[in-house]
């Protein structure tokens, strides 16, 4: 067996060692915990085709979009998921956002990228920003979820993303337990651009992973809108009713 092991090509040397790999140490799917056959990441099938797609990559008004009316004059807005309290969805969020699993972003990202690149309201997209965490926070994190996502999209997009426009000028509290004017305030005159001549006449998606009130989104927004001839689009993993 080990004399054959060492005549395999290069390639079939890696796929033997992954498969051993995978029966020492088996890969779950983030979501129910199974384990996940060979070639697949993250999610496992069921999950694949179980989670709560909002499709409203579909819709030009949809549940999303509403939420900014009287707002941001947003182009499009759509979100992966619906976001129930206690389900799956919320599960992949947290172990995305606190037990370092920022594959589950790209992933997602790579999902929801293949549904935008073919909807009308999302092929026009140039620049993929995401919502900037403070420094801070983003070294104890050890990385940007909503960058990860950005990731994820921009490959499935086939679109560009970028994390040097956006930019938090201060550090502020977690928005968890906080109503919507609370959150509002807290994220008002935290966010900053720069470079913004390179995003004139651009059309833009903002991304974050989770929208509840939307206000971290409309005040990064704001900001964004201040660009001659921007148009903004959004987008997220999940939507929280």
């Amino acid at each position: 067996m080990i004399s054959k092991l060492f005549h395999l090509p290069g390639q079939g040397l890696a796929r033997y060692f992954t498969h051993l790999l995978d029966l020492l140490y088996p890969r779950l799917c983030l979501a129910c915990s199974t384990a996940l056959p060979i070639g697949e990441e993250v999610l496992c099938l069921f999950c694949r085709h179980k989670l709560p797609v909002t499709d409203y990559h579909l819709m030009k008004d949809n549940p999303f979009s509403e939420r900014f009316w009287g707002r941001l004059p947003l182009h499009s807005g759509t979100s992966l998921y619906h976001f129930n309290k206690g389900g799956k969805v919320q599960h992949l969020i947290h172990e995305l956002k606190y037990h370092h699993q920022p594959e589950i972003g790209r992933q997602l990202g790579k999902i929801h990228g293949r549904l935008l690149k073919d909807s009308p309201w999302f092929s026009g997209v140039q620049l993929i920003l995401p919502v900037p965490l403070h420094p801070r926070k983003q070294h104890k994190r050890g990385y940007n979820q909503s960058a990860q996502y950005a990731v994820g999209l921009a490959e499935g997009m086939e679109v560009p993303w970028s994390d040097h426009h956006l930019f938090r000028t201060n550090y502020t509290d977690t928005q968890t337990a906080k109503s919507r004017l609370e959150r509002f305030d807290n994220v008002r005159e935290v966010f900053a651009l720069k470079q913004t001549a390179t995003l004139e006449n651009k059309h833009v998606l903002l991304v974050d992973d989770v929208i509840t009130t939307g206000a971290t989104l409309e005040a990064c927004g704001q900001h964004l809108l201040q660009v001659p001839g921007l148009t903004l689009s959004m987008a997220t993993i999940a939507f929280a009713s």
